[in-house]
């Protein structure tokens, strides 16, 4: 193996050699090899397959589950499906009905005809010594000797060694999630209508294992077999099964850091930076046709302006299966908006609600051209609530379209691309020369905006009051410490006013220093205050790893002299490892 500098402008293809945009010095053996013309994503595979779920553990004898007051012994499956409740009795989702009313009925499948005679009426079901075994349990693992802690680390280790790599076409491949999800209760997002129902154990029955015919394939557990082995080269996934709550297919995959992986992300975005040449000829072509004599057309142009402007999803993502009545743009209801040609001062209003992806609730007041209004208008007439807002237009038309404005446009891509502008003009606009705390702050607070943009929403964590307690507890006393310090920095000026020798010169320096230490300290705290404040239902998380170029965030790192590690952590630096190489500070999305 051997490295050398490599300089190129551009996607280049040279008969089956495709190599990646890159201006830094790569491993050659590992970017400028051979990639297959025929769809083959690989030539090689080899796995050592899943890492299944613990089997349950009976709860001790001492530990007791009752049932209107009365002791209740329960039969094994009974009782782990409880446990499953009894972990999360102190949670939220505990305390909704669509939650409990799921798993009082998932639950009662798993009893016996005994059982299930008796216990028919969830409120009566006491779990309290299940739930404070499990917080005995949690408590024991803090208190572990840092003997016991390196005894499990090492375990683990050993598990990854074994089970977390792949070879792939002569290349060692950190595999992502090799471990497969145990059973326990669906939470869902928002206010999903599964949400209690029971996550069946996964066996290895009910799993399909993919690698390559000459490899050396994966072993079952003893006295079980896979449901298939295939060795379909068309598909990067290692392992994959179907879930019983939606009905979804599940894989094992490459880590976010793997060269394919690594590939397909920077592709997207430089799809996204592809569309930033012609955004302006489609966004003027799409207002031309809201005065289009075809109603489908307007009704396309308005679909279009909706997903430009404020980042609605096309309104495809419902999973198979799913029965949550979800929508996206083309899939909006009469329903769903509102029109007022004016409100709180501002003319042409539209107002939106309803449920998007994962049941998450948009709800959002826009004004809008006065065209559009008039569109909207025009379609709503004649309609009943439930009737469909764009009656001549689905998903499928309108990507078709898409592709005919731009090779590989999508409604995602409009997305991604609307991301990654905001977040760029954003750091541009709130990013000052100041210390790194409130560096910090800007960073987030741009990453907030586009959470909002692309309605990344989240409940408020349950401990947020109290971390905030605490953490104003901390201000409050740093203020105290303040306090006491430039007090003592005046003692000491004046005594060095009336002494007027080095030692007292020296103590006025060394309380100067403390003062500007404590002062600093206290606007860190003050800064993740307020950081944490607003950051209390946006979750970030999504479009940082989803929606935003790293190379933006790389960039700016680099020029503000921001560390990588106070922005990304551990997994998104391994996923972004490609950014974080190429990109300089000079980069512009």
């Amino acid at each position: 193996m051997y490295t050398k500098p490599i300089l190129l402008a551009g996607y280049l293809q040279t008969t089956a050699l495709t190599v990646f945009v890159l201006n830094v010095t790569l491993e050659i053996s590992l970017w400028e090899e051979e990639r297959y013309t025929d769809g083959s994503k690989w030539k090689f595979l080899e796995h050592k397959g899943p890492v299944f779920a613990p089997p349950y553990e009976p709860l001790p004898s001492n530990v007791k589950f009752y049932y209107d007051g009365k002791h209740m012994k329960l039969s094994p499956q009974a009782e782990e499906v409880a446990t499953f409740f009894a972990k999360m009795l102190d949670h939220e989702y505990t305390t909704k009905e669509v939650f409990r009313n799921n798993f009082f009925k998932d639950w009662k499948k798993e009893m016996t005809p005994e059982e299930k005679s008796k216990i028919t009426n969830l409120s009566k079901c006491d779990f309290t010594e299940m739930s404070e075994y499990f917080k005995a349990q949690t408590e024991a693992r803090k208190q572990m000797s840092k003997e016991e802690k390196q005894k499990i680390k090492e375990e683990n280790e050993r598990i990854v060694q074994e089970y977390g790599f792949c070879v792939m076409d002569n290349h060692k491949e950190r595999i992502a999630n090799f471990r497969i999800e145990p059973p326990g209760l669906f939470r869902g997002r928002g206010d999903h209508p599964k949400m209690g129902m029971l996550k069946r154990r996964i066996r290895p029955e009910d799993v399909i294992i993919n690698c390559s015919k000459d490899s050396k394939h994966p072993k079952p557990p003893p006295g079980t077999k896979w449901k298939e082995v295939r060795h379909d080269n068309k598909v990067t996934w290692l392992v994959s099964w179907t879930e019983n709550i939606q009905g979804s297919i599940k894989y094992i995959m490459l880590n976010p850091s793997s060269r394919i992986k690594g590939e397909k992300d920077w592709q997207k975005y430089e799809t996204a930076r592809r569309l930033k040449k012609c955004v302006d000829q489609i966004r003027a072509q799409y207002r031309d046709d809201w005065k289009s004599k075809e109603m489908r057309i307007r009704q396309r142009a308005v679909a279009l302006y909706f997903i430009d402007k404020l980042a609605l999803r096309a309104g495809n993502e419902k999973e198979e299966g799913e029965t949550a009545d979800t929508v996206g743009c083309c899939s909006l209801r009469v329903e769903h908006i509102k029109l007022y040609p004016e409100l709180n001062g501002q003319e042409f209003v539209v107002e939106f609600d309803f449920l998007g992806k994962d049941s998450i609730r948009y709800y959002n007041t826009i004004p809008v051209e006065k065209r559009v209004f008039k569109n909207l208008q025009l379609f709503l007439e004649n309609k009943q609530p439930e009737d469909d807002l764009f009656d001549r237009l689905n998903t499928s038309i309108l990507n078709k379209h898409l592709q005919e404005l731009m090779d590989g446009l999508t409604a995602k891509v409009f997305r991604t691309y609307n991301a990654s502008i905001t977040l760029q003009q954003q750091l541009k606009e709130l990013t000052s020369e100041d210390n790194t705390p409130a560096k910090i702050l800007s960073y987030n607070r741009a990453n907030r905006a586009v959470a909002i943009l692309c309605n990344h929403q989240r409940a408020p964590p349950k401990t947020f009051e109290k971390s905030m307690q605490n953490l104003q507890s901390k201000i409050d006393a740093k203020k105290d410490q303040l306090a006491d310090a430039r007090r003592e920095l005046k003692s000491a000026k004046a005594d060095a006013k009336v002494r007027k020798d080095e030692k007292t010169k020296k103590a006025v320096e060394t309380k100067k220093k403390a003062v500007q230490r404590i002062e600093e300290q206290l606007m860190k705290l003050e800064v993740q205050a307020t950081d944490r404040e607003e950051n209390k239902q946006i979750a970030l998380g999504t479009s940082k790893l989803n929606y935003l170029d790293p190379r933006i965030t790389v960039a700016w790192c680099k020029k503000w002299n921001v560390t990588i590690e106070k922005i990304y952590n551990k997994t998104q630096r391994e996923k972004f490892a490609w950014a974080i190489d190429m990109a300089d500070k000079d980069f512009e999305f």
